[in-house]
């Protein structure tokens, strides 16, 4: 592919679409209710179907041109609760600037609450085309396409955390230990590193390859389930398990904003060191975290994404209800780490 079909590229960055999608089963982890995960999925699925509706599918771009569709910037906001077995419309509105090196979109979710067509979700997206390099040489990309294309994966404009120098840490275990397993949140020298002196949790995690796409790199949904899994190890850790608070409360966490931004690239196993930060506990009814991801490449660590989400907690009160409460005690102290 070195051109595109004429008017592709003005119908992506200019018109709108609008695509009908399905929730998926999968999500739906307590009750019916749809978690944060896959609402991002709905908005990422929404945002394909705008390539694919401009004669720019991701398949075709790939293929032919060698330019893989990259999200690296999504931030959602979740207005109402999505559950199983529903559809929703999904309104997605380019937005990118003529000097942008990114293409950039709003999309959001339109579902009926009772009767009415209601906005149910809001999100911000950027995505890049990234040229492949690891199959074949990808050629010069469709010159319309150009200022998008990037060598390596970044956010622009993100500001990545300034990690600690390794020098002088034991780095036996991180070079011995790559193919080991799925991953520590025990004794390790740079989880060690990476949460000293703060509210942090920190977890070592071997890239598995059905996490990754394009044949080597981290992908954006796969960011999605590292915070989503992060979050349940770091709540287990301090003694308030999803399943506990489930069993002695019917308390579940509430998600309603999350945003990651990816700084570079993560490859096929290599070790992530993904590590948790509680930023603000605010009046004891929403909390805001910090995720942090880096690898060890040429004995430094390397940001590869950044990311923030916001959590509540909701009491189940049936098979279909749920209502926000407000933390106790012993659920305060545990998220400020507190004894």
């Amino acid at each position: 592919m070195t051109t595109v079909a004429e008017g592709a590229v003005k119908r992506l960055l200019a018109s709108e679409t609008t695509a009908s999608l399905r929730t998926r089963y999968e999500g739906s982890n307590i009750c019916t209710w749809i978690g944060f995960k896959h609402i991002n999925y709905l908005v990422e699925e929404a945002i394909l179907c705008h390539f694919a509706d401009a004669d720019l599918p991701a398949r075709a771009l790939y293929a032919e041109a060698g330019l893989g569709v990259d999200i690296v910037d999504l931030d959602t906001r979740i207005l109402h609760a999505l559950y199983m077995d529903e559809t929703v419309r999904a309104r997605v509105v380019p937005t990118a600037g003529d000097d942008d090196s990114f293409i950039s979109f709003t999309v959001a979710l339109h579902a009926d609450r009772d009767g009415e067509d209601t906005k149910v979700v809001a999100a911000n997206a950027k995505v890049v085309l990234r040229s492949d390099s690891y199959v074949e040489a990808a050629g010069e990309p469709p010159a319309e396409l150009a200022r998008f294309v990037t060598g390596r994966l970044s956010t622009p404009g993100a500001v990545a955390p300034e990690p600690p120098e390794l020098t002088g840490a034991d780095l036996t275990a991180v070079t011995t230990s790559l193919s080991a397993g799925r991953g520590t949140s025990g004794p390790d020298p740079v989880l060690d590193l990476l949460t000293a002196g703060k509210n942090a949790f920190g977890w070592k995690w071997r890239i598995p390859y059905p996490y990754c796409h394009f044949s080597e790199r981290l992908q954006m949904s796969s960011y999605l389930r590292q915070m989503e899994e992060v979050v349940d190890l770091f709540l287990a850790d301090r003694g308030i398990s999803v399943k506990t608070l489930l069993d002695e409360r019917r308390w579940i966490p509430a998600c309603p904003h999350s945003r990651i931004q990816i700084l570079d690239e993560a490859l096929m196993e290599e070790d992530l060191y993904t590590v948790y930060t509680v930023e603000n506990v605010f009046k004891d009814f929403t909390y805001t975290s910090r995720m942090d991801c880096y690898v060890v490449r040429d004995g430094r660590l390397v940001p590869t994404a950044t990311g923030k989400v916001t959590h509540g907690y909701a009491l189940i009160e049936n098979r279909r209800d749920w209502n926000l409460i407000n933390f106790d005690e012993r659920v305060s102290k545990a998220l400020r780490g507190e004894s």
